[in-house]
């Protein structure tokens, strides 16, 4: 198991971990609202055996990171990464996201293009689902108050297995859930993920899309219960950001786990393919 070490932020330590040679080509996982950095345990193998040079973070107040955070949220996250790229040498990189993950590593490729060489994104929020103001008002007291105790460790793991998570299942998916519910029946755990929920929006991300130039692989699946319509918000994140698209059979929000058997091939070919200039 790879060493935890701790990237000093303004209001507390983010955790992460980095494995492979100083020499490969850097690659940064960033998973989403709620999830854990083993989220990526099926693309870390295949980056590590082609070479690369692979960081793994959790979020604000997710998984070893500490608990102390009272600022979250894509553009915090997008500066997390930012300054972790700085911690490991300064860049470029590419930046891998998943869900609020993915909307980050948008954000940042936004703000220092120089240091982002490409971006793959898995169930990517790059704006704020267009389900009509009523029900994203609706949603932000939904979610405070799905995760507020005694319930919230037992009602985001059934939300995350078995609505985030329909379709395909990857072997050891049991073993992450399960550590997804040990980690919010932690109280001050489980209120930062209420602080993140009650405050999150894409709105940020969506602004600064046209400044993201960077070669972009997107994966969406066609169940993901985010998206009133998976297909067509795959079509505008392609739209909007110039992204290769694969979209996925019986996969919901966490392509990287569901079909980890496609994405990672698809994420090699894709990082293979990229200019020399650009692939450092």
């Amino acid at each position: 198991m790879s060493e935890v070490r701790y990237l000093q932020r303004p209001e507390g330590r983010v955790a992460y971990t980095v494995d492979g040679s100083d020499d490969g080509r850097l690659v940064v996982l960033v998973p989403g609202m709620g999830d854990l950095r083993g989220t990526w345990r099926d693309l870390v193998g295949p980056l590590l055996g082609a070479g690369y040079r692979v960081a793994t973070t959790d979020l604000r107040g997710h998984g070893d990171s500490d608990l102390t955070f009272a600022t979250h949220g894509d553009v915090a996250t997008a500066q997390d990464v930012l300054a972790l790229l700085d911690e490991l040498g300064g860049g470029p990189a590419v930046l891998v996201g998943n869900s609020m993950g993915a909307g980050a590593a948008a954000y940042a490729a936004a703000e220092r293009p120089e240091a982002v060489t490409a971006l793959v994104l898995t169930g990517p929020f790059l704006r704020n689902p267009p389900t009509g103001r009523l029900a994203a008002a609706v949603l932000r007291l939904v979610y405070p108050a799905m995760f507020a105790r005694p319930w919230g460790a037992v009602a985001w793991t059934w939300y995350y297995r078995d609505t985030l998570s329909r379709g395909r299942k990857a072997p050891w998916f049991d073993e992450h859930v399960a550590a997804i519910r040990d980690a919010y029946r932690d109280p001050a755990r489980l209120a930062q993920l209420r602080r993140l929920t009650s405050r999150l929006t894409h709105e940020p991300v969506e602004r600064r899309l046209s400044e993201v130039t960077a070669p972009t692989l997107a994966f969406v699946g066609r169940r993901d219960p985010d998206f009133r319509d998976p297909e067509a918000e795959a079509a505008w994140i392609a739209e909007r950001t110039g992204a290769c698209l694969v979209l996925l059979d019986d996969v919901a929000h966490y392509p990287q786990h569901q079909a980890g058997d496609q994405v990672a091939p698809a994420v090699l070919r894709f990082l293979a393919a990229l200019p020399a200039a650009t692939g450092r």
